[in-house]
């Protein structure tokens, strides 16, 4: 079972900018029902990650002071934990067992290529076994 995980990773995903207002991300990511989503500059290079979980901060301060504060360089996550579109897809799934993520952004040669979600991955070890 050598297949890589570019083969089930997903290729259409919201990106943010860190300067987006961190309402408007978090409004970003529920709306289309991802977990999370990377941070790209301005010439496409990951710089971070915004996650459900990073949203949470800023949500329930919104809710005791009524105003959204911050933007997603404030919150997202960083250094990235990343996986190559090369990896086999046992070595992602002990990946998904020994950490706390939801998704991986998937890095080829170097530059974001996917995003790849430890459902999909499940998902495909079900097929295979």
């Amino acid at each position: 079972m050598s297949e890589a995980i570019a083969g089930i990773m997903r290729t259409q995903y919201i990106t943010l900018e860190a300067d987006t207002p961190i309402r408007q991300a978090a409004g970003l990511l529920h709306a289309n029902g991802e977990e999370a989503a990377p941070v790209v500059d301005a010439a496409g290079a990951l710089v971070g990650i915004l996650t459900q979980k990073d949203c949470f901060r800023p949500a329930m301060m919104a809710s005791y002071y009524q105003q959204w504060r911050g933007t997603v360089g404030e919150q997202m996550s960083h250094p990235v934990r990343t996986i190559d579109a090369t990896t086999d897809i046992v070595a992602a799934a002990e990946m998904f067992a020994s950490e706390p993520h939801r998704s991986f952004p998937v890095l080829q040669s170097g530059r974001l290529f996917g995003m790849l979600h430890r459902n999909d991955v499940l998902g495909r070890l079900l097929q295979l076994g």
